[in-house]
């Protein structure tokens, strides 16, 4: 997923930002909630991890202006607010979850796929293209029985088109799964990854549909 962070501790910043780095996802950090709502202007994000104490204002001003939309961002929030009272207002403002500082990366990053899946119709989990069978949960990719692996680009590439399988998903899409905002992305580097995963998987896997995009071929639910 594209995850945006929007905590103002350094330290816990960066922690963070490595952990669910290191769980497969796209991450972009930001400190303010002005940095916040330039980069949700200008990103297709999954899932926020929102601080509620920030330098310019409190994060429930972000929550509250992002659900008088119809934004279907998942948002997590992750504060040292630990008081009931505190919970029940973020809840009631449109929080996915609420998680009190001092807290475990790990279960961090269990949440983040917790609400991840509510967003995420069961069905969609595994898939079957040919001989190929996609694990969407488990983040498995098997050909004729044998686990082929992937690095986490190439997974997050997969795993785009296949959430949606047989739709065409736009390069610039592509683009903002697979890299975050201080990423610098060449002109080719889509194309590379495509590449690839066709070497390993087989060249009729993803389809080239000219001027628009990439898409998952001959998909079915087992």
């Amino acid at each position: 997923m594209r995850i945006l962070i929007v905590e103002d501790e350094p330290h816990l910043g960066a922690a963070v930002q490595e952990r669910v780095r290191q769980a497969g996802h796209t991450v972009d950090w930001f400190t303010t909630l002005d940095e916040a709502r330039a980069a949700l202007a200008a990103v297709s994000y999954d899932c926020m991890l929102l601080d509620l104490g920030l330098p310019d204002g409190s994060g429930r001003t972000l929550l509250r202006e992002i659900r008088r939309t119809p934004s279907p961002l998942s948002i997590l929030i992750t504060t040292a607010e630990d008081q009931i009272s505190d919970r029940i207002a973020g809840l009631s403002d449109g929080a996915d979850d609420y998680l009190a500082k001092p807290y475990d990366l790990d279960e961090l990053v269990a949440r983040i796929a917790a609400v991840a899946r509510r967003y995420r119709p069961l069905t969609d989990n595994r898939l079957t293209v040919g001989d190929i069978e996609i694990d969407l949960a488990r983040k498995r990719l098997t050909r004729n029985h044998q686990t082929i692996d992937l690095t986490a680009r190439e997974w997050a590439l997969v795993e785009l088109l296949a959430r949606r399988p047989g739709a065409v998903c736009s390069r610039e899409r592509i683009e903002d799964a697979l890299y975050s905002l201080e990423d610098e992305v060449g002109s080719n580097t889509i194309e590379v990854f495509v590449s690839r995963v066709r070497k390993k998987l087989g060249a009729d896997l993803i389809r080239t549909v000219r001027g628009r995009g990439y898409c998952l071929e001959h998909s079915q639910t087992p």
